[in-house]
């Protein structure tokens, strides 16, 4: 088992409280997943010069102002760092490629997590309430978000197997479920280029859909072609800066239950971690339809 929430925010005015009404929909999943947590948050793009690269230390403690002291002495503008314990959010002018390279050969074992305008990601190893709290997710602020919480069932317990997993930029994705041909998925991939960091199920689909929107399709097609490349139990919540979109496999057999109103959109795995959002007994209630793909725009 593992737990998903997902949360869109339709009226501007509301986007304070995004972190706030999250957390309590995180927790509640704690029975589905206890062993980690984590969640992509989208908020307004920096400028179209700059990216945010959400960085990750480990057990390891770290320096983020050594390391935006490097960073400005190798690389010209203007960078800004926003440390919270061993995890960061980066922002910075410099292209994305050149300095993911620059930090995966710092002497210190820092990880990106996610690279785009609007992303900003966490996940760790814990209860959801362990991670909610570290990280101060009550505090975020955005549009929308992508959670989940995870019981491992077919790779290790460490930050990396943590979901949600991305791919290229403003990407992710949750999974609940598992894929019976993520090998096949990697076998495909790999001879072009796309590169694994783990051995989970989960991330052979992330980076299935980010090559197929990378070639062109739109984030509903890449969808449909994992139909009929991607084998098992699923429900998927992927997120872009623009959307977040549902769909479950053919047979459905992984729980999932969406709540809209004039306000919002939230999803989870049970509708326990809907109870408390505001206006709840007035939303539209409704379990998503096997292999039907649910998607709703900022």
């Amino acid at each position: 088992m593992c737990g998903i929430v997902g949360l869109l925010i339709k009226k501007p005015n509301m986007r304070d409280q995004l972190g706030a009404l999250m957390v309590p929909m995180l927790v509640g999943m704690t029975e589905r997943g206890p062993s980690s947590a984590g969640l992509a948050v989208y908020s307004p793009p920096v400028e179209l010069s700059s990216h945010k690269f959400s960085l990750y230390s480990g057990e390891h403690a770290m320096d983020w102002s050594d390391l935006l002291r490097r960073l400005s002495k190798n690389f010209d503008g203007i960078h800004e760092i926003s440390p919270l314990g061993n995890q960061a959010v980066l922002t910075s002018g410099v292209d994305p490629d050149s300095l993911v390279t620059w930090i995966t050969q710092l002497r210190e074992p820092v990880a990106v997590l996610s690279v785009g305008q609007s992303i900003a990601l966490y996940k760790d190893v814990g209860t959801p309430a362990e991670i909610a709290e570290r990280y101060q997710f009550k505090t975020l602020r955005g549009s929308h978000l992508v959670g989940h919480t995870r019981m491992a069932t077919e790779s290790a317990v460490t930050p990396a197997h943590a979901h949600p997993f991305t791919a290229g930029r403003d990407f992710c994705l949750v999974h609940n479920g598992s894929l019976s041909n993520p090998h096949l998925v990697r076998k495909k991939l790999e001879p072009l280029g796309i590169h694994f960091d783990t051995d989970n199920d989960t991330e052979a689909a992330c980076r299935f859909f980010e090559w197929r929107l990378r070639e062109g399709d739109s984030l509903k097609t890449a969808v449909q072609r994992g139909f009929n490349e991607l084998d098992g139990f699923y429900t998927f919540l992927m997120g872009t800066d623009q959307e977040l979109l549902l769909v479950r496999d053919a047979f459905a057999c992984k729980p999932a239950v969406v709540a809209e109103t004039d306000e919002f959109v939230a999803i989870a795995s049970e509708f326990r971690s809907l109870a408390h959002l505001p206006g709840i007994a007035h939303a539209t209630l409704f379990e998503p339809k096997p292999e039907e793909i649910y998607s709703w725009r900022i």
